[in-house]
């Protein structure tokens, strides 16, 4: 079985972040997006709920599983034995960091990383740039699910 791992803390996902989704699970016979626990970070939605959401937008692709995981990426992968990362890519300046990851990946455990060029219609669109936009009242119905939005708007108030 081909199996790949979609990592990221998806705090929010925004329609970028499901069009790499989307675009993996027709090349992969399964995906797994991994939902990172950093408790060094606090975000604005708890790993249970953005995997709630993720679980909710992803339902209608019927190989793709939402988990999470902490710690080492490539020990998360070997644990649901996934050989393959799949990365979207905004713009050079993530592939700066990104390469730098894929060869730790490979080095470590022999992952390899598949780096997907990101849809130009969300070629800007990052979680961060979401809340902003949601805090301050702004539009982000283009830009996100509308589960994702209600729970924004939930979360930040009627303004989001």
């Amino acid at each position: 079985m081909r199996r790949a791992v979609c990592p990221g803390s998806f705090d929010p996902v925004t329609n970028g972040h499901l069009d790499i989704i989307g675009r993996a699970s027709r090349l992969f016979d399964e995906v797994i997006v991994g939902v990172l626990v950093n408790q060094s970070k606090s975000g604005l939605f708890t790993v249970e709920e953005r995997i709630d959401m993720l679980r909710e937008v992803t339902s209608s692709y019927g190989n793709v599983r939402v988990e999470s995981f902490r710690g080492l990426l490539v020990d998360f992968c070997r644990a649901q034995q996934a050989s393959v990362l799949i990365k979207g890519l905004r713009a050079v300046s993530d592939f700066d960091y990104e390469l730098q990851m894929a060869q730790m990946n490979i080095g470590l455990a022999g992952v390899e990383t598949l780096f997907m060029p990101t849809n130009p219609l969300y070629s800007f669109l990052s979680s961060s740039l979401v809340k902003d936009v949601a805090k301050w009242g702004g539009d982000i119905s283009a830009h996100v699910p509308d589960p994702v939005r209600e729970a924004l708007q939930s979360r930040l108030g009627p303004r989001a």
